[in-house]
């Protein structure tokens, strides 16, 4: 008996044993199983509501109509009610409880599930449906708002923002410059009722799913939270301050012998070519790069623009983006009104990818052809069955602009432009000079208005829950302290300066993606000259390089199935940084210290 226990015993100890860890073995299965047809489910039916919507947002953008608003506002309704049903939701947190025991691809698709949910949470489906009734009303606004012009003397006259922008670009009348650019601001007063409503339900949207407001919840997208991504912006504007308040110097004493005025501590805004003093396009002396475009015609930029990603070894633009996409700019007096915010769509996560353009011959559409074009062949290339539906998108937001604008500096090399005929060849550039303009006119400048104005004030509108007679009091707070820029006269809270960006209407809380996007894309553009062209990264040319296209290839097709900070490291070898940005910019330092001497560069 004794030794029948002595050999017995192990042995069912092992079948116990084994029948427990079958049991186990066999729940995981079914746990994986479970969460296998749920993605299935989720990712055959989402792309099929979201075609659906693009279509409504599409037709809402490019024919603004009551009719078409409507049909938007119905759209986007059901592709919200099912992003954030209560099913969808559940299920997410219920697999993720259990997140070890999934692969990283399994657990970044539940998790950007629920990210989307909590955008649209079907716990809440009368706020849900109020915050997609007042963000297609907003748009309609926006879309279809008139900007009235009065000439003393004339007819009130209507004019297009890019009639606008043509007057601050080129006007030297002071007078005729600040009445285009009051005008232009014309939209805040309309816009404010609308994005005070939106303030309310989208922060009420946010904490129904456990974040503290809007800002955080779209914060979460980055995987930092607040903090961290504040502290990330504050980061890169302390980094680019000397450099920035050296172009501030220089720019005011400019403008100020411009217009025959006082050097002034802060610019005015209407001294500015931008509306937002977002880019200072048009001070540098010798750089007029509009010139080199004024006779092409509309067609030729975006065709060009393709040509660029073709010889890279990419593949020509579908049929179909030529079909159904809407590029040129409508005459005053057209009957249909349309968004006339440059856009890049993915229609249906697939193949249908369009863009809303209003292309005119000068050099900021040259650029803007070639940035659109990134996001569109960003959208074609992580389109593959190795990329699940719910991570087609930029390996974080920042990254599809920074795609973009990678090729928005490509564009503006003096070496592609005198391959394309563009530039003679015997054009001299002189290299201090054109780097400074690209300094002011799309790069350095632009961090304090991205980093610092922008999602400074948004991040007070929706985590301080910033009142309706604070808003714009903290605008002009914000562009003080980080532009240096000041309004032309005092704007009361009868303004509301701030919604005259569209991105607070329409894509709010995350314009610290575009900051990101200027940090990442000088740190991929100077890998790709010093590692890959092996060329001066203020002269150097991606046109026809395949070595080039199969690295960035490398990155696009990855879509978001990578951590982004991951990414970052692998290809260029370094984390995050605006080192690369203030090594790219050193050389014109020296030049604006002597150029400033004795003067002081500070506007406080």
């Amino acid at each position: 008996m004794k030794l029948f226990l002595i050999f017995a015993l192990p042995l069912l100890l092992f079948t116990f044993v084994y029948i427990g860890l079958t049991g186990v073995d066999k729940k995981d299965e079914q746990f994986r199983r479970n969460v296998a047809e749920f993605l299935n489910m989720y990712n055959t039916t989402y792309p099929k509501l979201y075609a659906i919507s693009s279509e409504a947002d599409w037709k809402a953008s490019t024919d603004v109509t009551d009719e078409h608003t409507g049909q938007q506002v119905g759209a986007n309704g059901v592709l919200a009610a099912f992003q954030g049903s209560e099913y969808v939701i559940n299920k997410c947190k219920e697999f993720l409880k259990q997140k070890d025991k999934l692969d990283a691809m399994t657990r970044k698709q539940l998790e950007t599930i629920l990210r989307s949910a909590a955008l649209y949470p079907g716990t809440i489906p009368d706020v849900v449906a109020a915050r997609v009734e007042a963000e297609s009303k907003q748009g309609a606004v926006l879309n279809s708002f008139e900007f009235h012009y009065e000439k003393k003397g004339e007819p009130v006259k209507i004019v297009t923002p890019n009639q606008l922008d043509d007057i601050l670009s080129s006007s030297t009348d002071l007078t005729e410059r600040k009445h285009a650019w009051e005008v232009s601001k014309q939209t805040g007063a309309a816009l404010k009722p609308g994005l005070l409503q939106l303030q309310s339900i989208r922060n009420r949207v946010a904490t129904e799913m456990g974040y503290n407001s809007f800002f955080d919840l779209q914060v979460s997208g980055y995987e930092m939270s607040v903090p961290e991504m504040m502290t990330t912006m504050k980061q890169f504007n302390t980094e680019l301050k000397p450099l920035y308040e050296q172009l501030h110097c220089w720019t005011k004493n400019k403008l100020a012998e411009k217009f025959k005025q006082p050097v002034p501590k802060k610019i005015p805004a209407h001294w500015l070519g931008n509306r937002w003093s977002q880019a200072w396009p048009g001070i540098v002396e010798g750089v007029d790069l509009n010139a080199m475009f004024k006779e092409k015609k509309p067609e030729w930029f975006i065709q060009q623009a393709e040509k660029f990603y073709v010889s890279l070894g990419m593949k020509q633009l579908p049929k179909t983006f030529w079909e159904k996409s809407d590029l040129y700019e409508l005459p005053a007096d057209a009957k249909r009104k349309k968004n006339t915010h440059a856009s890049a769509w993915h229609m249906d996560l697939q193949k249908d990818v369009r863009s809303l353009m209003s292309v005119k011959p000068d050099y900021d559409w040259f650029e803007t052809t070639h940035h659109e074009l990134g996001h569109i062949y960003y959208y074609i290339a992580y389109s593959t069955p190795e990329v699940p539906i719910t991570l087609r998108e930029g390996a974080n937001r920042g990254f599809h602009e920074a795609i973009g604008d990678l090729i928005g500096i490509a564009a503006r090399q003096p070496k592609y432009l005198k391959e394309i005929g563009v530039m003679g060849n015997d054009v001299k550039i002189d290299q201090t000079q054109y780097l400074l303009n690209e300094a002011l006119d799309n790069a350095v400048v632009f961090i304090p208005w991205s980093a610092g104005v922008m999602t400074h004030w948004e991040h007070d509108f929706y985590e301080e829950k910033l009142s309706a007679d604070k808003l714009n009091e903290r605008w002009w707070k914000y562009v003080g302290e980080f532009q240096g820029v000041e309004a032309p006269e005092q704007r009361g809270e009868n303004f509301c300066d701030a919604a005259t960006k569209t991105h607070i209407n329409d894509d709010p809380a995350q314009y610290y993606d575009y900051a990101m996007a200027f940090i990442i894309k000088y740190q991929l553009h100077m890998y790709i000259a010093k590692n890959i062209l092996h060329e001066d990264p203020h002269n150097c040319n991606y046109y026809g390089n395949k070595k080039v296209g199969d690295w960035l290839m490398s990155i696009l097709k990855l879509g978001a199935t990578k951590d982004w900070r991951e990414v970052i490291k692998e290809k260029t070898g370094e984390p995050i940084s605006s080192k690369a940005m203030l090594e790219y910019f050193s050389p014109i330092m020296d030049y604006l210290k002597e150029q400033n001497k004795g003067k002081s560069v500070s506007w406080e």
